[in-house]
């Protein structure tokens, strides 16, 4: 009765966390766009300074980073940046036309660190009313409770051995 009762509980918590994936999902998509956007702009403005220059971007920051050492930590400050932007401009590009099941899919997009602690600290469960929702809530549900299953499995066999070997010493 317990057992059921535990794996029940597991089951439940399984789809209440996964149920809540396809809002998070939505969450940091939008986030992601946002740090897309800004980025956007310190990359355009520096490639227009080094357009202006008749530079291409390698060259200014080439150029940028053959200077003092505060120039050579501002080329590598910008190689960063540019860098990050490039990498969630693709993860935008993943995502933006991706509905709730193909994010999970791509769930490896949502890598950036600053973004999702964004995405979490504005993140508020909910009861998930869509389809999307009660899917995540039916896979959450039958992963608690397969997850549990095999858990008590795993240590009922570790006490069986136990008892066979403590019988036959």
């Amino acid at each position: 009765m317990i057992t059921r009762a535990l794996v029940l509980m597991t089951g439940l918590s399984g789809a209440a966390g996964l149920s809540q994936f396809p809002e998070f999902s939505q969450q940091y998509a939008q986030r992601l766009g946002g740090a897309v956007d800004e980025l956007q702009s310190f990359v355009a403005d520096f490639d227009r300074d080094a357009n202006d220059l008749g530079l291409s971007r390698a060259d200014a920051l080439g150029q940028l980073s053959q200077g003092g050492d505060i120039s050579a930590a501002r080329a590598e400050t910008m190689s960063a940046t540019i860098d990050r932007y490039e990498r969630l401009k693709q993860a935008m590009r993943d995502l933006s036309d991706a509905g709730p099941f193909t994010r999970a899919y791509h769930m490896g997009q949502f890598n950036d660190p600053a973004i999702q602690r964004a995405a979490w600290r504005a993140f508020r469960p909910a009861l998930p009313l869509t389809f999307e929702g009660l899917i995540f809530a039916a896979v959450g549900f039958f992963a608690g409770i397969l997850g549990c299953w095999a858990n008590f499995a795993a240590l009922r066999n570790v006490f069986r051995r136990r008892k066979g070997a403590d019988q036959s010493a």
